[in-house]
């Protein structure tokens, strides 16, 4: 399969623009969750006269199928993703004091778990580094819908890129079919948004993409901490009353 006339541009100037950032932040990092944006980009990466490095957060709670994706991309790229990981320690305490599943009960204490589990993980990983690199999408959330291509990122203290800000999924979906871009398999299984097991399910059908993420909470409440600056313009609602949790729509597909 190749890429149409337009696709081709669009891949083009990602590739271009990835160099630029290469060139500009030799030590900047791409931040991969090993959804299919994330391996679009180190697909994109792995061209550049410049390689850069890959990270992914394994909070202790990933499907294993994402941890694999660390085997995938090694084997198809040569490139050694780093694995950080949180202080036990401090996971252990919070466990200890709230309980295993306590980010069911409040968004403070779900934000709280995802301090300990990927926000103080992300800010070792990029302590002395000029900037980072993501995989945002514009398209995918109610917070993300004035994301930028280019920002300072307040939170952490160095240059955010967000090279597929205004990718839309079809782009995405094609270029990685067209390229045989490896991706997620939960992706075949109706998650478009992957993070951590216990707080992301399959969507339904017309359901927005990151509708399986912490999805016992308001719509616009959905960040982790790893990108705070979505939600600096936006109300903090409280979680909604919690039913009984949904089932995994294995049926479901992405497309």
């Amino acid at each position: 399969m190749t890429l149409s006339p337009p696709l081709e541009a669009r891949w083009e100037a990602l590739l271009a623009g990835l160099a630029r950032i290469a060139d500009m932040h030799p030590d900047a990092l791409l931040a991969s969750s090993m959804g299919v944006e994330d391996t679009l980009l180190i697909h994109a990466v792995a061209q550049l006269p410049r390689p850069l490095g890959v990270f992914m957060l394994d909070t202790g709670r990933l499907h294993a199928e994402t941890l694999a994706m660390v085997d995938v991309v090694r084997e198809r790229y040569g490139i050694e993703t780093r694995v950080m990981r949180p202080d036990a320690g401090a996971v252990r305490a919070h466990v200890a004091e709230h309980g295993e599943f306590a980010f069911y009960e409040s968004v403070a204490l779900r934000k709280a778990c995802c301090g300990i589990r990927k926000v103080e993980p992300l800010r070792r990983v990029l302590a002395g580094r000029s900037a980072w690199l993501t995989g945002q999408r514009r398209e995918q959330s109610l917070t993300r819908v004035e994301l930028p291509e280019t920002e300072w990122d307040e939170t952490f203290g160095l240059q955010k890129f967000n090279p597929l800000a205004f990718w839309t999924a079809d782009e995405v979906w094609a270029v990685v079919r067209a390229l045989s871009v490896p991706y997620n398999p939960l992706h075949d299984r109706g998650y478009p948004s992957i993070g951590c097991e216990p707080c992301t399910r399959a969507v339904r059908p017309g359901e927005d993409p990151r509708a399986g993420r912490w999805w016992w909470e308001q719509r616009d409440s959905r960040e982790c901490g790893l990108h705070a600056g979505n939600l600096r313009a936006r109300a903090h609602p409280g979680v909604r009353p919690r039913g009984p949790l949904p089932t995994d729509t294995t049926e479901t597909t992405t497309s």
